[in-house]
């Protein structure tokens, strides 16, 4: 980390090695003032000593030997300074993603893959009409949801820190600077990362659900809110360049949380969190604009004498001097003769106001604020304000059309079976949830036409599912529709677990004036079985005469979440992949029998494990039909922070999800006669990967060995979020929650989550079918080679002799099981390669591939610190809280170089 340090493998880009390089010399100057010299040199010697174990596959002993007995102390002093040069490197990516961006855009030539500019010369090329693309912007609904995520959650304070990075390496772009301002700009580099040391990643107290919320609401109220508005420019820039068309756009983006009410296992969260969430979002929101509007104030100083204003602005204005009499003597005297400042002065006295319930001089809904806009836009375009602040209240109004009075919508999620619970104690019926599915129909149909009532009940859980109902009404009444999002269903199974929410929430007042429950309700599929499943569930519940007037009453639009996590904990990656593959094309097929529109929620998690994917590869693999305009998806964790933490990536990042979106919806991949085949095959193939993970987890043994060679334990004690990691006792790998499963399988380096499985399935598939069978599925069919794609990037993140050292935590219980890991992993990697016709992993990747390479020298010694301060925690009974803390270092720094967590 300093300017001697030996060679770094190579980079692709060399301003992207230029970065990584002077970081990490800042890095090493600021960790030799901050601890000491002969510490920066300690760890030179180890991460020399980890390229040299890689370069020449040496013992694992020659590295882990020296970083083992060390002080608890001195190990995490260690890990922090490898995490720190994880996160500079993470950070030079991340600018050298907006650096190319740049070139793209300088050059003037082709546009850059995926920008909106290309995806419109794409459908242009595929024959689609300015007609029909207008037509389905009109249709377009992209709504990312961001959740609160147990294993990622930086500081502000330390993402404000980064920020500043990241401002001083784009000023570096600038060629002009001179040499005293790029030394201005080494010096806010230095400040920031030594404040970063000094700053701990994360409060020792378990984050609360404001906590999380304020997390989530550091993103959707300053990079996203930012950024919404150059999202509609560009979109009316490509469609100029490409069509020759410029039209009003519609609304095509939304964002929505689930913190606050997901109550799934969450004792933290219920009626008091979802009231509290939507007033911090309004709060947060109207905040925002009033900065805005007195921006625009600012601005817009056009006087009486020099321009015309329209009739109307000079209406509504007298107007509003009349009926707001208080927020009228704010205008100043010397700013009568200025219009557009004095009606942006009382829109910013109504939006004060609007903070207030019932005050006379409230908004009352976002509309009419964006009418007031509209109005100011208008009059400044008709009377040569074009270019004299017009461009600014239009940028005004997109935030307006797109984050409301709201922010984002906020969803609810319960599980079925607390719902059987209160439906256990409202119809005094102890056996309730044994009874069949049918009994259970015909029950709820009596509660829903009114011939059966409730009983009294003072039953804990019963009361809290009524007060979380009153809530959403509340909310309704209080923030508008657009408050509130789904209702998720966790573990649904049958029409009545979708009937029972509709019953539970007549009972706590959610009815509009029409006696119709204003909710839309979402099963959440989320096993191999449920997924198998979910057709016969979705189709019976639709042939119920009572929901289906409810969902007629909804726009006759059926939502259907799908879980990615648990399908993936429960099956293993091609069970799931599979399984969420098949569940969508039938459930489009039952949606088609009925005549109603199917959307899907896809609960798509940050690794490769549960769900993560780039998302134009993964819609483009989606069956036909399953976008149609429509994407809600899941964001978390280090997702969130990658995507949108940086105001140009989070542009760049809707881009393609806008644009991937189009592309899936006008112009699916083609029909394919082999396709048939093809799905025999994978239901085949998947059986058999099923067969082989189920096999390795449902082993006598495997619930101890997972606990013993793995730092869960260590996860489980990390104050990561307001959730507790297992549902109930720890019986089953069953009980744990997918995300710590896949993290701590992540930071053992074999990420079995994500592959496991997968080369048993293979070798039987070309023994079965032919190498060149499965060689031309992997080539030609979307759907399978993407999956290939995955699995390749998770092969590669992963170390078995690193593996290996964990493993041999675990004892006697290490050699039966690892033999199985080591043989599936050589099984995987070997098919893998041999379909995809490459040498080496990562062959057709090699910017990844570089980027890896880099980060495992300094992964490696975090690792093997971590193995070893396990052994001695453990040893202690796991009472040695300063081992804890360094085991915490090394965890974060891990799943800062892997740039994974769960």
């Amino acid at each position: 980390m300093n300017a001697t340090r030996s060679p770094e493998p190579a980079l692709p880009d060399a301003p992207l090695r230029d970065d990584v390089r002077r970081l990490g010399a800042l890095v090493g100057r600021m960790l030799a003032e901050q601890v000491a010299p002969a510490f920066l040199d300690e760890v030179e010697r180890v991460r020399v000593a980890a390229i040299a174990r890689r370069q020449e596959d040496a013992p694992l002993a020659g590295l882990a030997d020296p970083l083992g007995g060390l002080d608890a102390a001195h190990a995490e002093a260690l890990a922090r300074a490898f995490a720190t040069y994880f996160n500079a490197v993470n950070i030079a990516e991340r600018v050298h993603r907006i650096r190319r961006r740049r070139d793209y855009q300088r050059e003037g030539g082709a546009p850059q893959p995926e920008s909106l500019h290309d995806v419109l010369g794409r459908l242009k090329a595929r024959g689609v009409t300015a007609p029909e693309l207008l037509d389905w912007l009109l249709r377009l609904e992209v709504e990312p949801v961001f959740t609160a995520h147990p294993t990622e959650a930086v500081r502000a304070s330390l993402l404000e820190k980064e920020q500043a990075i990241v401002r001083a390496l784009v000023d570096g772009f600038d060629a002009g600077r001179t040499p005293q301002e790029r030394g201005e700009d080494e010096e806010r580099i230095h400040m920031a990362l030594t404040a970063g040391w000094q700053t701990a990643e994360a409060s020792p107290v378990r984050p609360s659900v404001q906590d999380e919320r304020d997390h989530v609401g550091f993103y959707l109220a300053d990079p996203i809110y930012r950024i919404v508005p150059a999202l509609y420019e560009s979109l009316a820039d490509a469609l100029q360049a490409v069509y020759g068309v410029a039209v009003p756009l519609p609304r095509l983006l939304s964002f929505a949380t689930w913190v606050g009410g997901d109550m799934d296992g969450n004792p933290n969260v219920g009626a008091d969190t979802i009231a509290a969430s939507l007033a911090s979002q309004r709060a947060q929101v109207l905040e925002r604009y009033i900065a805005d509007v007195a921006v625009l104030a600012r601005l817009l100083s056009q006087t009486d004498g020099r321009v015309q204003v329209d009739p109307r602005l000079r209406q509504r204005l007298d107007d509003y001097r009349a009926r707001f009499p208080q927020a009228a003597a704010r205008i100043r005297p010397r700013h009568a003769d200025m219009p557009y400042r004095c009606l942006l002065t009382l829109i910013g006295a109504r939006l004060e106001a609007t903070h207030e319930d019932e005050h006379p001089e409230a908004y009352a809904s976002a509309d009419e604020l964006r009418d007031d806009l509209e109005l100011i836009a208008a009059s400044l375009v008709d009377h040569r304000g074009l270019h004299a602040g017009a461009y600014a209240v239009q940028r005004l109004i997109w935030r307006v059309r797109s984050f409301g009075f709201h922010l984002a919508r906020l969803d609810a999620r319960q599980d079925s079976r607390v719902h059987d619970d209160a439906l256990a104690a409202l119809l005094g019926d102890a056996d309730w949830a044994r009874r069949n599915v049918d009994e259970r129909v015909a029950a709820l149909h009596a509660c829903l036409r009114g011939e059966r009532d409730f009983v009294a009940s003072e039953d804990s859980v019963a009361t809290s599912l009524r007060a979380v109902f009153t809530a959403l009404r509340d909310a309704r009444q209080r923030y508008g529709t657009a408050a509130t999002g789904l209702y998720i269903i966790s573990m649904a199974r049958s029409a009545a677990d979708v009937l029972a929410v509709l019953a539970l929430a007549r009972h706590g007042g959610l009815v509009d004036a029409t006696e119709h429950v204003p909710l839309d309700i979402a099963p959440l599929f989320e096993t191999i079985d449920d997924l198998t499943n979910a057709p016969a569930t979705l189709r019976a519940l639709l042939a119920d005469p009572l929901y289906r007037a409810h969902l007629a009453a909804r726009g006759d639009r059926q939502w259907v979440m799908l879980g990615y996590s648990d399908s993936g904990k429960d099956g293993g990656t091609l069970a799931s992949r599979w399984g969420l593959q098949r569940a969508q094309v039938e459930l489009l097929e039952v949606a088609r029998e009925h005549g109603i529109a199917l959307a899907f929620f896809h609960g798509r998690g940050g690794s490769a494990s549960r769900g993560g994917a780039r998302i134009t590869p993964a819609l483009l693999s989606s069956p036909r039909g399953a976008v149609a305009g429509v994407l809600r998806v899941t964001e978390q964790g280090e997702v969130i922070h990658r995507k949108y933490g940086i105001r140009a990536l989070a542009l760049r990042s809707l881009e393609q999800t806008v644009g991937a979106v189009l592309r899936a919806s006008l112009r699916p991949r083609d029909e394919e006669s082999r396709e048939t085949l093809w799905r025999e095959r994978m239901h085949a193939l998947s059986a058999r990967s099923r067969q082989a993970y189920r096999a390795l987890v449902e082993r006598a043994g495997f619930v101890d060995y997972f606990r013993s060679a793995t730092p869960i334990d260590v996860i489980e004690r990390m104050a990561l979020g307001s959730r507790p990691s297992r549902r109930r006792s720890m019986r089953g790998v069953e009980d744990l929650r997918a995300i710590p499963w896949v993290f701590a399988w992540t930071q053992c380096r074999s990420i079995i989550t994500g592959w496991y499985g997968l080369g048993s399935a293979l070798e039987w598939g070309a023994a079965e079918y032919g190498e060149h069978a499965l060689a031309e599925m992997a080539r030609d069919w979307p759907f399978f080679a993407n999956a290939l794609d995955d699995v390749d990037m998770l092969l590669a993140k992963c170390d078995l002799a690193i593996a290996e050292a964990f493993s041999r935590l675990a004892g006697e219980l290490h050699e039966p099981f690892f033999a199985l890991i080591r043989a599936e992993f050589e099984r995987s990697r070997t098919w893998v390669l041999r379909l995809k016709g490459a040498g080496e992993l990562l062959q057709g990747d090699p910017r990844l591939a570089a980027s890896i390479r880099l980060r495992n020298p300094y992964i490696d010694p975090m690792s093997l610190l971590q193995v070893d301060l396990l052994k001695r925690w453990r040893a202690g009974d796991r009472q040695d809280d300063a081992l804890l803390q360094a085991l915490v270092a090394c965890v974060n720094g891990v799943a800062q170089g892997l740039q994974n967590t769960g």
